[in-house]
């Protein structure tokens, strides 16, 4: 039977801690309201914009340009909107993903 080094022990446990972590996503939840006299459609617009910039602007910037969420999974939202005349509000939940 071969025996391992303390060194070598340390370096393989380094190893699998660090690819351990690499894998591994930090994911958040977020909520963020939208509200506007244009409709349904733009105040579940305007909340999404919102849960992005709340996480990271430079996503967010690259959101706007129809460039994705680099680096993020925006993952499907829940919505809660409601009309008060001509103003929809919509009330948005997502869970985000950094990848």
């Amino acid at each position: 039977m071969r025996k391992i080094s303390g060194l070598t022990l340390a370096l393989l446990a380094a190893a699998t801690f660090a690819s351990a972590t690499a894998d591994a996503k930090e994911c958040f939840k977020k909520a963020s309201l939208g509200s506007s006299p244009l409709g349904e459609t733009n105040a579940k617009f305007l909340a999404d914009e919102s849960l992005l910039q709340q996480t990271d602007m430079g996503v967010f910037m690259v959101w706007m340009t129809g460039g994705g969420t680099p680096g993020y999974s925006f993952g499907p939202r829940k919505y809660h909107c409601t009309q008060d005349g001509v103003m929809s509000t919509c009330h948005a939940q997502a869970t985000i993903c950094k990848m």
